[in-house]
């Protein structure tokens, strides 16, 4: 059996908001795109949000989990600047790097899942 997100927008923007306020001592909080989509994710940025989230390697594990939402490079560069903030590439240790010239977009199946 499959586990289901049951929180909605709006309860996950506010999680987003309080963590930054209660745990002053974290410094990175992610805006997950991948389980709760473009617009929600969007507004976790204005809300104390530091981190959009990433592009997903595994296909297996994405599917897996029920995920239905995904985006290329640009993509999420695009989703980051419309929300008003600059998109900053950074390695697992949130240590900045530049952005390569030559990023091979991922082509994405729009028939199985939402693209934005």
């Amino acid at each position: 059996k499959r586990a289901r997100n049951t929180c909605t927008g709006d309860e996950y923007v506010r999680m987003i908001a309080m963590s930054r306020i209660m745990l002053p001592n974290i410094t990175n909080i992610q805006a997950s795109w991948l389980t709760v989509g473009k617009q929600v994710a969007q507004l976790c940025l204005h809300a104390g949000a530091n981190d959009f989230g990433s592009i997903m390697i595994e296909e297996n594990v994405v599917s897996a989990a029920g995920a239905r939402f995904r985006f290329t490079a640009q993509g999420i560069q695009d989703a980051i600047r419309e929300a008003g903030f600059t998109p900053q590439l950074r390695n697992q240790e949130y240590e900045y790097r530049e952005l390569p010239e030559n990023i091979v977009q991922q082509e994405l199946d729009r028939e199985r899942m939402i693209v934005d």
